[in-house]
């Protein structure tokens, strides 16, 4: 699983980097990016009031 940012949606308000406990994202250029650190444990999901955020099935 990986967790997507869709870039059209993001506001870069910065609230999911806010709530990762291991720093996976980060806002660059006003949207928010996610790396390699992320552990797809989903905490930042519930928090995007505009559903930028989803889980992709790889």
């Amino acid at each position: 699983m990986l967790v997507k940012v869709n870039q059209e949606k993001c506001t870069g308000c910065g609230k999911c980097a806010d709530v990762c406990m291991v720093n996976a994202i980060k806002i660059e250029k006003g949207k928010a990016v996610i790396n390699d650190n992320c552990v797809e444990c989903g905490i930042c999901l519930n928090t995007c009031a505009v559903k930028a955020l989803s889980i992709e099935r790889g």
